[in-house]
């Protein structure tokens, strides 16, 4: 019996096949108190990561990928919910807070998928598996917050699930350029590494790919 052989790592991404993720991207994590608390996160995320989630998604939508948010978000006013690591560290958005909502720059389109998480990766608290088992697809473009935390945790587990995972390499970030370069040499082995340029092209190429 024949076997389908998997996708190359740095074969072209199929549009149709893909689904693009923006991980946390909500008013809770970026906001204007960012700036001082967070300076490097606050003017990496404005000038670079979040121009290129939005080339991500704008190109997407135009190929016919899936566009998919997750966002922290407890599923009772006490977070009770929440992971050991979200509780330890005091991490809770209440549903429905304005703390949940995605950023007005990568605004949800009317048909676009958001999905409220309580762990770091959103396979572990979400039903991100069983979408993209039931749509068809088996390639994950990880964009985001944080590059060694969430994005980091995600990449590993849908590569162990048996997705290809791609992560833009200037679509995400976190506190510091060190902490963002490690992590993406940490993770290297389980996804492929790509410019948002790279990808956007790829997606053009494609053509309108629309469902």
């Amino acid at each position: 019996m024949s076997r389908s052989q998997p996708a190359a790592r740095n074969e072209a991404i199929d549009p149709a096949r893909t689904a693009i993720l923006m991980i946390d991207t909500q008013a809770g994590i970026f906001h204007a108190g960012a700036e001082s608390a967070r300076p490097y996160f606050f003017r990496q995320a404005r000038d670079v990561a979040i121009p290129n989630m939005a080339r991500l998604i704008a190109a997407g939508r135009a190929a016919g990928a899936e566009i998919v948010y997750t966002v922290i978000e407890s599923l009772t006013l006490d977070g009770r919910d929440r992971s050991l690591d979200y509780k330890q560290t005091d991490f809770h958005f209440a549903p429905g807070s304005p703390q949940t909502r995605v950023i007005e720059e990568l605004r949800p389109g009317e048909d676009d998928i958001v999905l409220p998480k309580t762990s770091s990766s959103l396979f572990n608290s979400t039903i991100f598996e069983y979408l993209l088992r039931n749509i068809g697809l088996d390639t994950v473009v990880v964009t985001g917050f944080l590059t060694d935390q969430c994005v980091d945790h995600t990449v590993r587990d849908g590569a162990d699930r048996g997705f290809r995972m791609i992560c833009p390499i200037d679509a995400c970030t976190t506190d510091s350029q060190e902490r963002h370069d490690r992590a993406l040499s940490a993770f290297k082995g389980y996804c492929r590494q790509a410019s948002t340029a790279d990808l956007v092209a790829e997606m053009q190429a494609a053509g309108d790919g629309g469902r």
